[in-house]
């Protein structure tokens, strides 16, 4: 019998299994405003897709280190949070870490819509069924989705389909890479493709090592992840990879979290604490970083930085104080500015999702609100 990447029903001991061969994708500008399977199939209900000339395979070995080109100059996100603490240049690769429910489809929605990109490749991995098309319509929108490729398989999917949706959206976003595109690759999430590569694993005999994740997933996330980046020397189109990690209970160190932070150039952790408190997105800026920053800011943009988590942390460290009357005002002129500024710096971190922005005004802001009040 043949067995497809669906599932394992009717499979027995002794059955006959055919290989179908790797699984090729041939991606065009056509395929812009779609919404397709890990095989390359439409599932959005908008007719057959074009095809493009050349046949992409899921996997392929990511540009030669010696001979890859350097990060471009820094990119708008469109999200102040990441624009000012955070900043991203073109072609890295950072992580938003967060549980679920924090607000991590409204972020990505935000990036989809007001990033500087060219193309924007979504890979949906162990989605929730039902959530597609409210991403689609209400968080991606028309807008976001007229330059973005999605790339979805639910979660009831077989794993190697949940795994194939990373590759393949991978895949996508090298082919537009190629075309000389600007690529913004978001991946959510990239715990759920461990998920699946654990089971394969396991599947496959495999003893689980770390948690229960053989030791085939930690071999396999770098491959993946450093497939994104610049391309070749001489290409000018490039790779920004955002991969999302969900982290279990909170908990910023458990294996995948720890593993995909040490590949990735930067982190911005989303904190349910924050979200709850009604500033969104919920981005903790100080436990957020861009391995890239100083190689993008202006002097006078990092001393506005260097401030601004200077005051958010020493109000972190004295809320409880505050709150409780322990302080005094008057007894530290630190602390009387940070109890001053802190609110006004979170109102500049408070963003809708209709907004966007750029890195020039996202320092701006945070300038004039350590200015003080008017």
């Amino acid at each position: 019998m043949a067995v497809g990447r669906q599932g394992l029903e009717g499979l027995s001991v002794g059955a006959r299994v055919e290989d179908a061969g790797p699984v090729t994708l041939r991606p065009c500008a056509g395929w812009l405003g779609r919404v397709v399977d890990p095989m390359g199939r439409p599932i959005d209900g908008g007719g057959p897709l074009p095809r493009g000339a050349a046949a992409r395979p899921l996997r392929a070995s990511p540009p030669a280190a010696g001979t890859r080109a350097r990060l471009g100059p820094r990119i708008d996100l469109g999200v102040r949070a990441m624009d000012a603490f955070a900043t991203c240049r073109r072609g890295q690769r950072l992580g938003p870490f967060a549980a679920s429910g924090v607000g991590k489809s409204s972020l990505m929605s935000m990036l989809a819509r007001h990033a500087d990109c060219d193309v924007a490749v979504i890979g949906l991995v162990g989605e929730r069924g039902r959530e597609l098309r409210e991403f689609i319509e209400d968080d991606l929108g028309p807008q976001g989705l007229a330059r973005s490729v999605v790339v979805c398989a639910t979660s009831d999917s077989a794993p190697l389909m949940r795994r194939d949706a990373a590759l393949a959206a991978m895949a996508v976003a090298e082919h537009f890479r190629d075309a000389g595109k600007r690529v913004l690759l978001m991946m959510d999430s990239v715990t759920r493709f461990a998920m699946a590569l654990r089971e394969i694993g396991l599947s496959a005999g495999e003893p689980p090592a770390t948690r229960g994740f053989p030791p085939s997933v930690f071999a396999e996330l770098p491959r993946l992840l450093e497939r994104a980046g610049p391309g070749p020397e001489g290409c000018v189109g490039s790779i920004t990879g955002l991969f999302t990690v969900l982290v279990e209970g909170d908990d910023h160190d458990e294996p995948v979290a720890d593993a995909v932070r040490g590949i990735l150039d930067g982190h911005v952790v989303l904190d349910r604490r924050i979200g709850e408190g009604g500033r969104y997105p919920a981005v903790d800026v100080l436990r957020s970083l861009s391995r890239t920053v100083p190689g993008c800011l202006e002097p006078p943009e990092r001393a506005i930085l260097a401030r601004a988590r200077r005051i958010l942390s020493l109000h972190q460290d004295m809320a409880d104080m505050v709150r409780l009357g322990a302080y005094r005002a008057g007894s530290d002129p630190a602390v009387d500015e940070a109890v001053r500024l802190a609110p006004l710096i979170e109102d500049v971190l408070r963003q809708g999702k209709e907004e966007g922005g750029t890195v020039a005004g996202a320092f701006a802001a945070l300038a004039a609100a350590m200015a003080g009040p008017a």
